[in-house]
């Protein structure tokens, strides 16, 4: 059988696995699950949604709000 034997400890009430570092997995948590045969599946938890989707996107120049309302024609402002 190929892999590495990796260590089972209690933490307070809950069995925990120490995971050899070549096999680490990246984030903060995980996602684990049995399968029909008795084995246990385990994968990264993965981000989803707009803030994940735009994280790795470089920050938006800053502007100023008031250039629209300048842009805008005399007869478009309610005064």
């Amino acid at each position: 059988m190929d892999g590495k034997t990796a260590s089972l400890f209690r933490n307070g009430r809950n069995q925990a696995l120490r995971i050899p570092r070549e096999y680490e997995l990246p984030g903060t948590s995980a996602r684990i699950r049995r399968l029909p045969n008795g084995n246990l599946e385990i994968e990264p938890v993965t981000e989803t949604g707009l803030l994940a989707a735009f994280k790795d996107e470089p920050p938006l120049p800053p502007q100023d709000c008031m250039d629209a309302v300048h842009e805008l024609p005399i007869e478009a402002m309610d005064l």
